[in-house]
């Protein structure tokens, strides 16, 4: 099969169907209860933090590299809700 041309928020080439697939998803598991609380305290302790100037070049790097996940989760979520709403 040929590759996709559609390229994912994450980078990845996929079909639409299975890019919206995954971004529904994510929208499933952390629409639970359980699963916002998670994303909350994922968000608290990533996008939220903040750092002193002390931080070395690795470890900003490291940090920065867990926001850009938190960071596509919650894009999956609201991608996942343009994909409802569109039907």
């Amino acid at each position: 099969m040929p590759p996709s041309n559609h390229l994912g928020m994450d980078g990845f080439r996929r079909t639409q169907s299975e890019d919206a697939k995954v971004s529904l998803d994510v929208a499933s598991l952390f629409s639970t209860e359980s699963g916002k609380e998670v994303l909350k305290y994922l968000r608290s302790i990533t996008i939220e933090m903040v750092n002193g100037a002390a931080v070395s070049d690795a470890e900003l790097r490291h940090i920065e590299g867990q926001r850009y996940i938190v960071g596509l989760i919650e894009s999956r979520i609201r991608h996942a809700h343009r994909v409802k709403s569109n039907g």
